[in-house]
């Protein structure tokens, strides 16, 4: 099937959907802040599933899932890429980088990217679950912060309500615990200087996944071969495992490329606001799938959030009213 012909099918199913008077009348803007928050929503959703995916993938270890899932991505995205003749307008990209300088730059948001995957997949199964759910939670703060003081966003009344909220229930869930672990410091600390860095670089999510993964395939080979043999056999001799690999490969190609994209398509506080759908769904997966115990205490912490997520969604809905409204009023004033 043809570009064009996925392009008219996609159109087509648009115009079917509840919203297409904004989609197929709005503005280029419009049209891009829609998108951007579908992708957004889809991504978290993903990172959901994934944060619950090592969970059966005993007995492979944290560290051993997340190798086996960078290989995994790898393969998926090279593979895609190279089905849909696109490899060559990446590598081509890359090439236009011919200074040190350049290419230093490009790899600096690299190890942030290794470190927060490894992280991911190692925490639900050894007991830092719960803190790095937590840094989740503290990553859309970060993001608001960073998105007001480099780039001079300014935030609404309900945004300003949904970021006090989320922040006295991430607050209270700290003094709950007396303590904020390094896993929680890692994540709000680190990850959202890897958005920063890729948004101004101006990389695009594809291209900045093929640069990640190239350059750590041959370690995680080189670990699966001379430090954890025994997980390579175990792999090899199973059918189930294969194809769940085969699934965490293309569920995390997706899931990093929606979310990349998303947030180059949506202001940073914006993005940074939806991002509480992500911690919210690991929180919910926590206790329904992986086990872990829910403690009355936390409904006063987590009930706050869910409050400035509330928020959030209301800011939403009040903004696509109004760019619905504008749209109108142009509408009468041109055919006046």
């Amino acid at each position: 099937m043809s570009t064009t012909t996925l392009s008219s099918v996609f159109t087509s199913t648009i115009s079917r959907l509840p919203v297409p008077a904004i989609w197929a009348s709005g503005s280029a803007k419009q049209r891009t802040l829609i998108m951007g928050a579908a992708l957004a929503v889809l991504s978290n959703a993903l990172f959901g599933v994934l944060y619950a995916y090592s969970h059966f993938l005993a007995p492979l270890s944290g560290t051993q899932v997340f190798i086996w899932r960078m290989l995994a991505m790898w393969a998926a995205l090279v593979g895609y890429l190279v089905v849909s003749g696109r490899l060559s307008l990446h590598i081509g990209k890359l090439k236009q980088l011919r200074a040190a300088k350049q290419w230093a730059w490009l790899l600096l948001p690299t190890p942030i990217f290794l470190s927060q995957f490894w992280l991911f997949m190692w925490a639900p199964i050894n007991g830092q679950g719960v803190q790095t759910a937590m840094g989740y939670f503290l990553f859309p703060l970060m993001m608001v912060v960073f998105g007001c003081v480099l780039f001079g966003e300014k935030l609404s009344r309900l945004q300003w309500l949904a970021v006090g909220f989320a922040a006295l229930g991430v607050g209270s869930e700290i003094v709950r615990t007396q303590s904020v672990s390094w896993a929680t410091l890692w994540v709000c600390g680190t990850y959202p200087l890897y958005y920063i860095i890729r948004r101004l670089q101006g990389i695009g999510a594809i291209t900045g996944l093929l640069v990640d993964l190239t350059i750590f395939a041959p370690f995680a080979l080189g670990y699966l071969c001379f430090i954890a043999p025994s997980s390579l056999s175990l792999v090899g001799g199973s059918s189930f495992f294969i194809m769940m690999l085969i699934g965490l490969g293309i569920l995390s190609v997706l899931a990093m490329k929606t979310n990349v994209d998303a947030s180059q398509m949506l202001p940073v506080n914006v993005y940074g606001m939806m991002s509480y759908l992500e911690p919210a769904l690991l929180f919910i997966l926590a206790i329904t799938v992986l086990g872990n115990p829910f403690e009355s205490a936390m409904l006063y912490s987590y009930g706050l959030i869910w409050l400035g997520i509330a928020f959030l969604i209301i800011h939403g809905f009040r903004q696509l009213r109004k760019a619905s409204q504008a749209k109108k009023a142009s509408l009468k004033i041109k055919t006046a």
